[in-house]
């Protein structure tokens, strides 16, 4: 049982064929042209750019908050049994800097 067609039918469908080929062509062109490439490369890079800058952002939300809620009370108030031993130690490392580097100039 095979389908019997005519000539110009033969000849419709060689020109969808043909037209179906040059629109893939086409677009195998334009996804394979250098500036095509490059912009896509740019977009995945600028991506991976915002993912990571946000992750980042994120850490360091988290980093802050968990050390904010370290050093102070629930209410906003500022834990000093925390604050001064840390204060201290700020001080003398600054101090301990100051001292060797004014021994390095003389």
């Amino acid at each position: 049982m095979s389908e019997s067609r005519t000539p110009a039918q033969i000849e419709a469908d060689i020109v969808r064929r043909r037209e179906q080929l040059a629109v893939t062509l086409d677009e195998i062109g334009i996804r394979m042209h250098p500036k095509t490439i490059i912009g896509d490369a740019k977009a995945k890079v600028a991506s991976t750019v915002d993912q990571t800058a946000g992750r980042a952002f994120v850490a360091v939300n988290r980093t802050v908050s968990d050390v904010k809620a370290r050093f102070t009370h629930e209410d906003g108030a500022p834990r000093l049994e925390r604050l001064v031993p840390v204060a201290l130690v700020a001080v003398a490392v600054i101090g301990l800097i100051a001292a060797s580097s004014r021994k390095g100039r003389r």
